[in-house]
């Protein structure tokens, strides 16, 4: 491991400081001088940023071929990123954690949130699951591992590096066992609940613990109501209301596995009978719940990012006010809609503008009455929005 003060030197352009004053982790490309020599270091490169006044302002994983250029790891400019480094950062993680959760199923590192920068570790039990977004971070997998290994004894861990994000590091997508045997199902606690997912094959490390607070949420709304989830995934949002009293809860996703998981998770909770599922689109989907003239007391409505980049800004924002209109017109008098939204391209203010006129279209009247982000599990850098990507809101409808 190279000492940091061997660790090359890039320099901030001049006059293009003002975020990292401002305590961003990340610099983009057109704010750091890049010379041939910068240019030829290899993605995921270890460096020290040097300010345009001279001073050192710390050490980043830098990539050459990458828009956000470099990511601040320390400010301490002498720091040496190892894997000392990384057990200390992943023990003062699991130490928040400890404070927060009675059992051991969260997000344990949230990436900049923790000030580790392209890291993801979610933790079901003695399992971990990690993702190595950022060609920094997969240059320090071996790192990465002995340091869970030495802070938490874990029985395996594995590797879920598929994510969209790495192809603009340049890495190629894979799933790997890192370490012990990972099982095919496992299962997750979450709120008092028990449910069932597969790391290695659903979504994103298995399962979304950023929704843990908002489904707990959900579930006072949701005593004697007929329940409708929309992108129901793993069923979170809708077991978690048959546990606060629901009537009944209709799952809806398009991943048939994903609703297989959910009914199994119904199963072993003991509420299979009440608990349904359909395998389709949500938009063709509600179209036929109309066509039955069905309604519900709380619809939910938990989609995948709408606004991937900023270039689909506007259509994407069309998508939630849709989404509001049409789930808000499946809701019955006196019910609830509670909608979310993942794209950390998206304001809060414009989501809510958005769904806003959504439920107006809908020829709905509405009273706010929830507002919220991810749990805290998922830690907001101050100075990095994007770490406050997620949005759920709760309205009460007329």
């Amino acid at each position: 491991m190279t000492e940091a003060g061997n660790y090359p030197t890039i320099k901030i352009a001049r006059g293009h400081d003002r975020r990292q004053k401002a305590g961003s982790p990340w610099l983009f490309s057109n704010e750091l001088k890049l010379d041939d020599a910068a240019r030829a270091l290899p993605a995921g490169s270890l460096v020290r940023l040097m300010a345009p006044t001279g001073k050192m302002v710390g050490v980043a994983h830098f990539n050459p071929h990458s828009l956000i250029a470099a990511r601040l790891l320390s400010r301490n400019k002498d720091a040496r990123i190892d894997e000392a480094f990384l057990e200390r950062r992943i023990a003062r993680a699991l130490a928040l954690r400890d404070r927060l959760y009675e059992r051991p199923f969260y997000r344990l590192v949230h990436a900049e949130g923790d000030g580790l920068p392209g890291l993801v570790v979610d933790r079901y039990g003695d399992l971990v699951v990690v993702q190595l977004n950022t060609a920094g971070m997969a240059a320090l997998e071996a790192e990465v591992t002995a340091a869970l290994q030495r802070v938490l004894q874990p029985a395996a861990i594995l590797a879920r590096n598929d994510t969209p994000g790495r192809a603009m590091e340049g890495l190629e997508d894979e799933v790997r066992v890192l370490a012990g045997r990972v099982p095919e199902r496992v299962t997750v606690e979450e709120n008092g609940l028990v449910f069932v997912t597969e790391p290695a094959a659903a979504q994103k490390t298995g399962w979304y613990y950023d929704q843990s607070m908002n489904r707990a949420f959900a579930a006072r709304l949701a005593r004697d109501a007929r329940v409708l989830d929309l992108y129901a995934c793993g069923g979170g949002f809708a077991l978690t209301c048959l546990a606060g009293g629901a009537k009944t809860a209709l799952a809806i996703d398009r991943s048939a596995a994903m609703l297989a998981l959910a009914e199994a998770s119904a199963a072993g909770q003991g509420v299979a009978e009440r608990f349904s599922t359909r395998t389709a689109e949500v938009f063709p989907a509600i179209a036929a719940l109309v066509a039955e003239k069905a309604r519900f007391d709380l619809v939910i409505a938990d989609p995948p990012a709408f606004v991937r980049a900023k270039k689909d800004l506007a259509v994407g924002l069309r998508g939630y006010r849709k989404l509001a209109r049409e789930a808000a017109g499946m809701v019955a008098e006196a019910g609830f809609l509670v909608i979310a939204c993942c794209s950390h391209n998206v304001s809060a203010e414009a989501f809510q503008a958005e769904v806003t006129a959504g439920i107006r279209a809908a020829g709905r009247g509405a009273r706010h009455i929830y507002q919220a982000g991810a749990a805290p599990d998922h830690p907001v850098h101050p100075a990095l929005p994007e770490t406050a990507y997620l949005k759920c809101l709760a309205f009460a409808l007329d």
